[in-house]
């Protein structure tokens, strides 16, 4: 399994999603080999600057049987995030984005699909033409946290013929746990259903997608919660049992 990250040199910042890949391989019976992928080194500048450095990355990259996207904040190498969702969706690899991670999936679905140049969230461009992921604070008296939506969430899982009702073993609620701040805009979501990306995910007001898929993918998903939060040995993250 491929991490792409902008800290893949120190797992330290992994180690959650690093427990739920062991978690999943165990009770998978399934030996766990992970690669670690620097997403700077997939953008076009390392491209320019150290040519070995960008292409080990891709192969690396594209050596993987499945690809971990895991959550992070701030925009330094978003676009190598980006280019990683958009290798993965055309290429038919297990792919599993959290958080911004799935943030940014949506991001390159919107300019691929949709042909939104310059498509992007709020939180790196104020002022992106196509606001596919906007700030959604969540409103609290409590100084902790900010405006950031913390602490487990109630999801609802709606489609029986989904990816997310399957592994969730055919439940249409589930509590995981959040920790961001922006999310895909409501707005956006008719054009992106249209294209084949599905919200499988939703809030108790339908308002805050939690679950995406692509429909003609073995294995594309994204979760704004983060599922690692919850495993546990002999019981993973259903998510990365998928994965």
């Amino acid at each position: 399994i491929a991490i792409v990250g902008r800290y893949a040199g120190k797992h330290d910042a992994y180690v959650s999603v690093i427990k739920a890949l062991k978690h999943a391989s165990v009770e998978a019976g399934l030996h766990l080999s992970i690669e670690w992928v620097e997403s700077a080194d997939l953008e076009p500048n390392t491209q320019v600057m150290d040519s070995k450095r960008y292409d080990a990355a891709w192969w690396r990259l594209k050596s993987a049987h499945g690809v971990l996207l895991p959550g992070g904040f701030g925009d330094r190498s978003a676009e190598g995030k980006i280019r990683t969702a958009n290798y993965c969706r055309t290429s038919n690899t297990p792919f599993l984005a959290i958080a911004l991670g799935m943030q940014l999936a949506v991001v390159e679905f919107a300019r691929s699909e949709l042909c939104w140049e310059g498509a992007n969230s709020t939180e790196f461009e104020e002022n992106t033409p196509h606001p596919v992921v906007i700030v959604m604070p969540e409103p609290s008296s409590v100084a902790a946290g900010g405006s950031m939506r913390l602490g487990s969430r109630i999801t609802f899982i709606p489609h029986e013929d989904s990816l997310a009702h399957r592994l969730y073993g055919g439940k249409t609620k589930i509590w995981e746990r959040h920790r961001h701040r922006a999310e895909v805009n409501p707005q956006c979501i008719p054009a992106l259903e249209a294209r084949g990306l599905r919200f499988t995910g939703q809030d108790e007001l339908g308002q805050r997608m939690q679950i995406c898929e692509v429909r003609s993918h073995p294995f594309y998903v994204g979760t704004q919660f983060h599922p690692e939060f919850l495993s546990r040995p002999a019981v993973p993250a259903p998510m990365f049992s998928g994965l």
